[in-house]
């Protein structure tokens, strides 16, 4: 898992925004759709959030200025640095760390209310014993009563469709035009897929483009599921998309 993920996300930390129309929007959006269920789930601001999973803080950040108190961590150093300079440009106060989700237990000091882990981050898990081991970390950082929450592509839609392709996305900036695809490649026992990201931008009327891979595992809402109650945790509640406003599916567990 380490290396191939370290790759991806130290790659892409520089230009993570770039996949989005309007980052900071993104930010203000999720942290508002994450504080919502939050509050729904009894766990409201100055609660404690770990977000073991932060990249450049597109969650951390959101909730920070709602009032959490975040503590952001990820593999990639790059990705946790681009999270500060972050902060720090919209006056938010996080502190951050490099850790690996599945050694939370002994690289992150502390308990927390809240942990999290968004934007498919739990689907890099390719082997059993990294899902084991990263759930049983996540359960370990949680006070008693504490919520995981994590988000997970609806990988059962993914597979019955078999993307090879995502249709280009046009964005049009003051900064010049970018194009957005993905290119998707399915492994033969299906268990595994790779995505390579594509972003081609336009500067100065000169074209430049970047390409990211990232490798995924099929992972199914009833292996996510399971994984965390063997790690102790109770009470699991998926929600939908419609149901959040989150972007994709979002599991949560108590800890007891």
């Amino acid at each position: 898992m380490s290396d191939s993920v370290l790759d991806f996300y130290e790659g892409l930390a520089e230009e993570y925004h770039l996949l989005f129309a309007d980052w900071e929007q993104s930010v203000d959006r999720q942290g508002a759709v994450l504080d919502a269920l939050l509050r729904r789930s009894g766990m409201p601001p100055p609660r404690r959030v770990l977000d073991c999973a932060c990249g450049i803080g597109t969650q951390a950040l959101g909730l920070a200025s709602r009032g959490y108190a975040v503590h952001a961590t990820d593999l990639s150093p790059s990705a946790v640095a681009r999270a500060e300079r972050e902060a720090r440009a919209m006056h938010v106060s996080i502190t951050t760390g490099v850790a690996d989700m599945r050694m939370l237990d002994w690289q992150v000091p502390g308990t927390f209310h809240v942990v999290m882990s968004c934007d498919n981050a739990v689907a890099h898990l390719l082997e059993d014993s990294d899902l084991e081991d990263a759930a049983n970390a996540m359960a370990s950082r949680l006070v008693p009563g504490g919520l995981l929450v994590a988000s997970l592509r609806d990988h059962s839609a993914l597979l019955e469709k078999r993307p090879r392709f995502t249709a280009e996305r046009v964005l049009d900036t003051p900064l010049g035009r970018r194009v957005l695809f993905q290119v998707w490649d399915w492994a033969v026992d299906e268990r595994q897929y790779t995505v390579r990201q594509f972003i081609l931008r336009q500067e100065s009327g000169i074209w430049h483009t970047t390409e990211h891979t990232g490798v995924y595992r099929l992972l199914q809402p009833v292996e996510l599921e399971q994984a965390l109650t063997r790690a102790g945790l109770v009470d699991p509640r998926w929600y939908t998309p419609e149901e959040t406003g989150f972007n994709q599916p979002l599991i949560t567990a108590r800890k007891p």
